[in-house]
């Protein structure tokens, strides 16, 4: 691989690097960027070619669809058609930020795109170097999520760069703007549907949408991190994704006495089997943990706090990938409640262990 990395102010980059970046997509080469929920891998929306170059780099399932990046509501018209009174509404009060919309999709967007669907996953990021990018590109930008497919997506430059070291026949371009703000991928609802459905939960919490919106948000069981959907009807929907190369499990509780008891009881029982564990659990429950001498000399990554999971957001995609350089057999991590950010964090973490959990018997 070409890799060239530049190192960008997050807040005012540098206008030199960023017209550096965008000569990278105007060629139909990719660029690595950061957003305000993790680092896309981005390429012009209408160049084909261009937009099969990231699925040849992520090694992602041709029907797994990308998301488009606009910088400004005008350019919703070149990618969307028929586009909802209530999309213009609520985009005008949601954008830039970490919401995409499901659309019908313009006759100019290229299949590659969209999975072969009718249907285009569109939304404009909230950060000043994306902005600037997609600007200067003069186009929309495609990018899913910057990680080798079914990967942790990536929160900082340096997980893009462990992803790709080694491969050899693509050029790419990282625009290195330190970490990421939210640390899980935007929220994702299909607009083609009446009420609208979430297919992928993120920063815009389902509390916040139905206020956005003022209509219900269905729910599906998949949108939850409870099995996969039939189809990739959107990023993150289908197929595994978020993984450590690490087993994990996640053990989840309603009651937090109940939770400290079952993750002991599953620790143990896994110490019994002679396998090397390790914690993902937030500052609380390490606390609590601690208190017992089987548990207490584990390597723990704490994954932040359970009255912010904000922090447990932020942080959680750094933390699978951390599990994979602690050489354990197993890792062990601490479900929270699946409501506002919840949501979002319990879905990546039930995917990444591959729907392995433990619950309490109730």
């Amino acid at each position: 691989m070409v890799l060239k990395v530049r190192k960008v102010d997050p807040l005012n980059p540098d206008e030199t690097i960023i017209r550096e970046a965008s000569e990278y997509i105007k060629r139909g080469h990719l660029v690595a960027f950061p957003t305000e929920t993790v680092y896309g891998l981005g390429a012009d929306t209408f160049n084909g070619d261009a937009c099969l170059r990231i699925f040849k780099a992520k090694g992602r399932p041709p029907d797994n669809p990308l998301i488009v990046h606009i910088a400004d509501l005008s350019e919703l018209y070149r990618v969307a058609v028929n586009i909802p009174d209530i999309v213009l509404r609520v985009v005008r009060r949601a954008w830039p930020g970490p919401l995409t919309l499901i659309l019908p999709k313009s006759p100019d967007v290229p299949k590659e795109i969209t999975g072969g669907r009718n249907t285009v996953a569109v939304r404009s990021p909230a950060h000043p170097v994306a902005l600037a990018l997609i600007r200067s590109s003069g186009t929309p930008i495609a990018a899913p999520s910057a990680n080798k497919s079914g990967r942790p997506s990536p929160t900082l430059a340096e997980h893009v760069i462990e992803d790709y070291a080694g491969d050899n026949d693509i050029e790419m371009m990282l625009l290195d703007a330190g970490p990421t703000f939210f640390g899980v991928e935007s929220t994702i609802v299909d607009m083609t549907r009446n009420p609208p459905v979430l297919l992928r939960p993120g920063p815009f919490t389902v509390e916040e949408l139905r206020s956005l919106f003022n209509t219900d948000v269905v729910i599906p069981e998949f949108a939850r991190g409870l099995g996969e959907a039939d189809a990739a009807l959107a990023p993150g929907t289908k197929y595994r994704h978020y993984a450590p190369h690490t087993r994990l499990i996640v053990v989840e509780c309603e009651d937090y006495g109940s939770l400290i008891m079952l993750l002991r009881d599953t620790i143990i029982d896994y110490l019994n089997k002679k396998l090397k564990i390790a914690l993902l659990i937030t500052k609380e429950t390490a606390n609590e943990l601690m208190k017992y001498s089987e548990i207490n000399e584990l390597p723990i990554i704490i994954i932040g706090y359970r009255e912010n999971p904000y922090t447990i957001a932020s942080s959680l995609f750094d933390s699978l990938r951390s599990l994979d350089k602690l050489n354990v057999d197993l890792g062990i991590a601490e479900g929270i409640e699946d409501r506002g950010i919840g949501l979002a964090v319990m879905n990546r973490l039930r995917k990444a262990s591959g729907f392995s959990i433990v619950k309490c018997k109730m």
